[in-house]
Order: C-alpha cells, then sequence, then structure tokens
C-alpha cells in the first residue's frame, strides 16, 4: 500500500528519512493521505476526503480542529515530551533573567561600546542591574506533565525549594518526580506560597486566562511569573496592572503579542522553547514513528482526539480498523458481521475516548469486500480501513 504526505511546515529531515519508499511527498493538502505540521493554522484549510492522520511535531494542537477531525474519522497526533528539555531549559533561563537583569546588563553594554573607558563605567553602573539569586526561592509548577517535571527537577538541582500542582499526575510522572518537589492539593497553595510561578498546562476552557486579577491577588508581592506553556493562559491586561502597581516583578512569556511586547516588566521571548535542533529533531522523529504505525498497523498512540488502541506488527491475514461513534454495542455489531460471514477474529482490540471509540480486529483470512461494506454501513460508523 502507497501514501501520499504533506509537510505544512518544514519537517526535519532525521524524521522524513524514516519514511520508507511507500510514502510519496505531494505539495497538494487535498490529496494527502497523511499530514505533518507544526504551527500553520489548519481550521481555514479543507481536508481531502482521504486523509486519514495529522502528525504535529509538538505538543499543542490549537492549530488544528482536531475535534471536527474526529468527526471526519482524521486521527490527530502530537508528540509530548519530544520536545520537553528544550522547553524545560527556556524556563530555567527564565528564572535566571527575570531574577537578574541580565538583558538590561547587556543592553547598556551595546548602547556604551563607543565608550573607551567602559571597563569603569560598568563597574558604577552595574549596580542598577543587581538582582537576586533562585538559590533557596520557592518555585510553584503548575502541572507536571513532560515538561514540568523536568522543570520542578531542573529546579530541586539548582537548589530551590519546589511546589508542584497537578490534578491529574500520572503514575509516570510521579515516579520521574524528585522527591524534594512537594505536592500541593490546589493550586492556590502555589499562588500563595511562591516567589516564582511557571505554568505547564495546556490551554483548555478550564484554564484559558486562569492567571488573572484574582488569581495574582493571592500572590506573593514581587512574584515573577514564567510562562512558556500557551498565552490563553494568562489575562495579561491584569498582568500588565498587577507590574505596574509591584505586585509582579517580572513576566516572562515566549509569545509575542501586541498586549505584552515592548511592556515594562514583561520579557518577550519569540517563541523559542521548542527551538532547538534536538527538540525539532525529537519531534520529527516521534511524529512519523506515530504516522507510520498507525498507517501501517493501525495502532493509534499519542493522539489528541481518538483512544490509545493497539494489537501491536500487522502480521495475521487480515486487521480491520474502525473509527465509529462510541455507542452501545458496537463489538457486537462488527462481530456478528464477522461471525456471518464466516471470518474468525484471532483478536480485537477497543478503546473508546469521549463520543468516540476505534475497534483493531484481526482475523485469520484476508477481508471480504462484502463484508467492509456492511461495516461501514452502521450510523455509528465513521470510516474503516483494511490495513491487510
Amino acid at each position: 500500500m502507497n501514501w501520499k504526505y504533506t509537510c505544512l511546515n518544514p519537517i526535519a529531515e532525521v524524521g522524513l528519512g524514516k519514511l520508507s519508499d511507500a510514502y510519496q511527498r505531494t505539495e497538494n493538502f487535498a490529496e494527502a493521505d497523511a499530514v505533518f505540521v507544526r504551527s500553520a493554522k489548519m481550521d481555514e484549510m479543507t481536508p481531502g476526503a482521504n486523509l486519514l492522520a495529522v502528525a504535529r511535531a509538538g505538543a499543542g494542537v490549537n492549530n488544528i480542529p482536531h475535534a471536527e477531525y474526529a468527526k471526519k474519522g482524521v486521527v490527530v497526533f502530537n508528540t509530548p515530551g519530544a520536545n520537553a528539555n528544550g522547553v524545560k531549559e527556556l524556563v530555567i533561563a527564565a528564572l535566571l533573567l527575570a531574577s537578574r537583569d541580565i538583558v538590561g546588563g547587556i543592553e547598556w553594554v551595546r548602547e556604551n561600546a563607543a565608550d573607551p573607558a567602559i571597563n569603569k563605567t560598568a563597574e558604577k553602573a552595574k549596580k542598577a542591574f543587581a538582582g537576586t539569586e533562585i538559590e533557596g526561592k520557592k518555585l510553584g509548577v503548575i502541572g507536571l506533565g513532560a515538561i514540568g517535571q523536568k522543570v520542578a527537577n531542573a529546579a530541586v538541582a539548582l537548589g530551590m525549594e519546589v511546589f508542584g500542582y497537578d490534578p491529574y499526575l500520572s503514575v509516570d510522572a510521579a515516579w520521574n518526580l524528585s522527591r524534594a518537589v512537594k505536592h500541593c492539593k490546589n493550586v492556590e497553595a502555589i499562588y500563595r506560597a511562591c516567589d516564582f510561578i511557571t505554568i505547564h498546562v495546556p490551554a483548555l476552557d478550564s484554564t484559558k486566562g486562569m492567571i488573572n486579577a484574582e488569581a495574582i491577588a493571592m500572590m506573593k508581592r514581587g512574584v515573577i511569573i514564567v510562562n512558556a506553556a500557551r498565552d490563553a493562559l494568562v489575562n495579561e491586561k491584569d498582568l500588565l496592572v498587577a507590574i505596574a502597581d509591584g505586585k509582579v516583578r517580572k513576566y516572562v512569556s515566549d509569545f509575542p503579542n501586541a498586549t505584552t511586547a515592548g511592556q515594562k516588566g514583561c520579557l518577550v521571548i519569540p517563541h523559542l522553547g521548542a527551538s532547538t535542533e534536538e527538540a525539532e529533531d525529537n519531534c520529527a522523529v516521534m511524529a512519523v514513528k506515530e504516522m507510520r504505525d498507525y498507517l501501517e498497523n493501525g495502532n493509534i498512540v499519542n493522539s489528541v482526539n481518538y483512544p490509545a488502541c493497539s494489537l501491536g506488527p500487522c502480521n495475521r491475514a487480515g486487521r480491520i480498523a474502525i473509527c465509529h461513534k462510541n455507542e452501545a454495542n458496537m463489538i457486537g455489531q462488527f462481530t456478528s458481521i464477522l461471525g456471518n460471514a464466516k471470518v474468525n477474529i484471532d483478536a480485537i482490540a477497543n478503546k473508546s475516548r469521549g463520543d468516540f471509540a476505534y475497534t483493531l480486529i484481526d482475523v485469520d483470512s484476508p477481508v471480504p469486500a462484502d463484508v467492509v461494506e456492511a461495516l461501514k454501513a452502521s450510523p455509528a460508523v465513521i470510516r474503516v480501513r483494511v490495513i491487510k
């Protein structure tokens, strides 16, 4: 079987190089079976009927209409953790840049570069750029996923007292966290206790604008806030008011916009969190691996709109992949259709996620075309693919 793929953004060749000869690149989005994307906005793009999957080489998927794609049976993947170290390092840099006026000092040197006695002048001027150290300070990490846990552990190693909050903390994440991280049961505890606060949660209806006037009112005077997750998480108009009255000492954001760019007390970085060679390579390799496993085996790993579901390598006589609505008795329908056609089932995997579900069925003989049509006939079935 052959597939056509397109890249809406530059994708590292170390990843694309892992595609086999079965994959042919096209620049025509409408004819692509598979799409690789980073930040390109896909909301206004019309997918072709043959689009099977989208792989985001990164974690955030706000640029992809994944809920609408689920209704079309288009699986959307992301690459959680692939860029985590790059973002972690930027956050650590942000803590240092905000606590000491390194940027201001560098600008002073640039502005006074023509002064032949700059070495002497600097000794007098440097007091204006003095700051504080981060060792011994309290850092609150909101969200302890792949990035948050790395930030927390690194901050512990730097001598900070680290508090973490994540109501959905996974077992794996908990195992990876330093035992020195203090687990908070509510986010308000972080607001009240910490000198530095860094946010690492997705932009959902429940988290957008979570750092607002009400939240800031609970914080220490002189708090430093770092946002390398999404600008929508912070009500930046409220934040500017808090900076003006001295409640917030510095705000470091990795998301340039007209609200904060150039504003006093704001250090705005041009979205460099994942902009390292290593992170781009890791994301590309992971995205290609996920895409190939889905197209070639039907397995879903790290999807944002369909459940994780796998039967391993496709090594049986036949395999059927079905995207469908999460309704009662769907497995019964599928097995009845196959049983009536005398197709023997070897293994089944079925998982659901919200309104949608996914079923993989391995069979001991090639799948007849009339069986495929019978499966497609159910009103709850969105897409049927014969993997083999």
